[in-house]
């Protein structure tokens, strides 16, 4: 390691990492004109992270005229992180890289409402932690259904679990050793499409995932809004005013009452549309297969997803949606009603927003929790906190140690 401040103290050192890891590579002269940096200061910067192992040179880029720019990167390799998403009945990990890539994932059955949540808890995140080569982990990251205070210190509000001030950062760093970062799954998710999806080219964004509920992150000015106690996006209990019909009977709803899955289930059950136990699968096989009554379950949720979608549209005003969970496998459904009825809502002048559905991976939720720890090398708001720091630390002993 070059003799100079660590990482955590040299802001432009993070900016450069931020640049790479939000948007790609970049040449050493698009950094220092993005950055509004000198030259000279950015060439001296970059000769560092690469001697950290930080940093590659990677392809040489086109050029109009004059000597060709040589590329820098993130390198890979420079740390890995452990992802987990905590349901209700079973826990998602997986083992992902700098760069997005997994490694390896697990799902494992869990009661989120057991008396022993905790215990159980840290003897599924150790059996799955111990397996990693920990010289080169980062940290742990957690997607909860909830909200959750802050980052770094992991306490859980959780309806679904029936969690209250539930400890799960403090308890998850004690036993396993590592820094762990906590945050609502959608939250997470956000970050996730921040670094390594479509929310890379765009700085004010929204994420809507469907599937067991419906949820939102917002994502302004780059960074993910997560309101005073961490539950800011929480659209699944707006309250809906709904006249009646195929998705229930007429009154005030909280909307994911009405579109989540397990609602949209019941519903077509009650019309006769698939059998007392069959279930989302069922439905969707239904409607792929030309059953008109099993397609306008799905648009009638989609309907009712749009009609909230232009209240939040009209609120933040993002660039872009990105449509996001398990639901999304039967998004050309729910388009019928979700299109018409946002575009027809929507100001004159919003109509045109671009909502992008997105493919969706078992491990996906996973994913965006172990985004939470690859993330904090590019945190210029210091959400993170105390956590964040660590991690940091550990990337730049790692990369030194790379190195040796």
């Amino acid at each position: 390691m070059a003799n100079r401040p660590p990482a955590r103290t040299d802001v432009n050192r993070s900016a450069v990492l931020a640049h790479l890891g939000a948007q790609g590579a970049a040449s050493r002269a698009d950094l220092a004109r993005f950055l509004n940096v000198s030259p000279a200061l950015m060439t001296q910067l970059v000769k560092d992270l690469i001697a950290d192992g930080l940093v590659q040179e990677l392809d040489v880029a086109p050029s109009g005229g004059g000597r060709p720019a040589r590329l820098l990167g993130l390198v890979s390799s420079a740390g890995r992180a452990v992802g987990a998403k905590i349901a209700p009945d079973h826990i998602a990990f997986v083992e992902m890289e700098i760069d997005g890539s997994v490694r390896r994932s697990a799902s494992e059955p869990y009661d989120a409402r057991s008396s022993s949540y905790l215990a159980d808890l840290v003897a599924l995140f150790h059996d799955f932690v111990d397996r990693s080569d920990d010289s080169t982990l980062l940290g742990v990251g957690v997607g909860v259904s909830g909200s959750v205070n802050r980052r770094d210190i992991g306490l859980v509000e959780s309806e679904e679990f029936d969690w209250h001030q539930a400890p799960i950062g403090a308890t998850l760093r004690r036993e396993l050793g590592l820094p762990v970062l906590i945050e609502n799954n959608v939250n997470a998710l956000a970050v996730a499409e921040r670094l390594y999806g479509m929310g890379r080219q765009h700085d004010d964004f929204l994420v809507l995932t469907i599937g067991t509920g419906v949820g939102a992150g917002f994502v302004v000015d780059g960074s993910v809004l997560r309101g005073h106690s961490g539950g800011a996006g929480e659209i699944g209990h707006l309250p809906v005013q709904y006249t009646g019909g195929i998705l229930g009977a007429a009154g005030l709803h909280p909307l994911e009452t009405l579109i989540g899955e397990g609602a949209l289930v019941q519903a077509a059950r009650r019309q006769g549309i698939i059998p007392e136990r069959t279930g989302m699968a069922g439905l969707l096989a239904a409607a792929n297969a030309g059953d008109s009554k099993a397609a306008s379950v799905f648009a009638a949720a989609g309907h009712l997803l749009g009609l909230a979608l232009a209240g939040v549209v009209h609120v933040l005003d993002p660039e872009i949606v990105l449509v996001l969970g398990e639901g999304v496998a039967a998004w050309r459904h729910w388009s019928y009603g979700f299109e018409p009825a946002l575009r027809s809502t929507l100001l004159p002048s919003r109509r045109g927003i671009e909502v992008a559905v997105e493919s969706w991976q078992d491990d996906g939720w996973a994913r965006g929790a172990a985004a939470l720890v690859l993330s904090t090398p590019f945190d210029s708001d210091g959400v993170a906190g105390d956590q964040g720091r660590l991690v940091r630390e550990r990337l730049v002993e790692q990369s030194a140690a790379a190195q040796d």
